[in-house]
């Protein structure tokens, strides 16, 4: 992988690892539809102009349909789940369940589009969902915590989140293949803005929030979703689609080292181990890791 791709690999995980960081800020004080909501109006102030400038315009027009309701299931309902879920829980669980979108990918893609694993790339998925299910039995309590919300409805809401990403990512293939990346990235900022608008005013925040809440919106709209979506789609054109898939495996790591420093979120040794076990199921579905083949020997 070239330097220039290198760089811009660590640079995109570390700013989608400090998404959970920035909406924990924001979601105490706006509340998590107006944090969602925040996140895709400025997001979409950011990327739109972009498009606009690189002449994109007639190709938004010819599938904005298609393109604004993909985007409710790309940015839209995950960022709400998502902001919803860290109400509840730590942003080192939240961002290790968010690894689960490529295992969730491979399963939506199989059933919809008949893209069938097979070998290491089954095995993957089994050993992925051992992972989930490893680390939702340990949240599995019903009982409201401290801010009302049963963290086993976070842990819910995250995996539906994965399977929104999912969906949309099999959406995309089957519909917007040979769209532009900075088409889809904006239409899908904007999909989300109209899907949120009405629910954002409805549940409005009662008071004004502070600064520091603002700021996060801020980072979240332009830094966490419009500079991303150019990061990575930037390293699918350099580096080829699975390397850059391979981003959200590292993603985990600077969520749970953000929250330790930050927050003073606790890191358990469950956590770790089934992060690890999520991640290498994910890269076995996905084909990033590979299975040697057993063959036998011949005399």
């Amino acid at each position: 992988m070239p330097i220039a791709s290198i760089i811009d690999f660590a640079l995109l995980a570390a700013i989608w690892g400090s998404s959970f960081l920035f909406t924990r800020y924001a979601v105490v004080e706006f509340g998590f539809v107006a944090t969602a909501a925040m996140r895709v109006v400025i997001a979409t102030a950011f990327l739109l102009p972009l498009m606009l400038l690189r002449g994109l315009g007639p190709q938004f027009r010819q599938h904005w349909k298609a393109v604004c309701l993909i985007g409710m299931l790309n940015s839209g309902l995950p960022f709400l789940l998502f902001a919803f879920a860290l109400l509840s829980i730590t942003t080192g669980l939240s961002s290790i369940l968010n690894a689960t979108v490529p295992l969730f990918g491979a399963l939506v893609a199989w059933a919809w589009l008949k893209d069938r694993p097979t070998g290491s790339r089954l095995l993957g998925l089994v050993v992925g969902f051992t992972g989930v299910a490893m680390l939702a039995w340990d949240k599995a309590s019903f009982k409201p915590g401290a801010s009302g919300i049963a963290p086993a409805w976070a842990v819910i809401a995250c995996l539906v989140a994965t399977v929104c990403y999912a969906f949309a990512a099999s959406a995309t293939k089957r519909w917007l293949t040979g769209v532009p990346a900075l088409v889809n990235a904006t239409g899908s900022q904007l999909g989300a803005t109209h899907g949120l608008a009405l629910p954002a005013l409805w549940f409005r925040p009662a008071t004004l929030p502070g600064t520091q809440a603002w700021v996060s919106v801020a980072i979240l709209g332009v830094l966490c979703t419009g500079l991303a979506y150019i990061l990575y789609f930037r390293l699918i054109a350099q580096a080829g689609p699975a390397r850059a898939l391979a981003v959200t495996f590292v993603v985990p790591v600077f969520a749970i080292l953000y929250g330790a420093l930050f927050l003073g979120e606790q890191v358990t040794p469950w956590m770790v181990a089934c992060g690890v076990v999520i991640v290498c199921g994910t890269a076995l579905s996905t084909g990033l890791l590979r299975l040697p083949s057993l063959r036998r020997s011949r005399a």
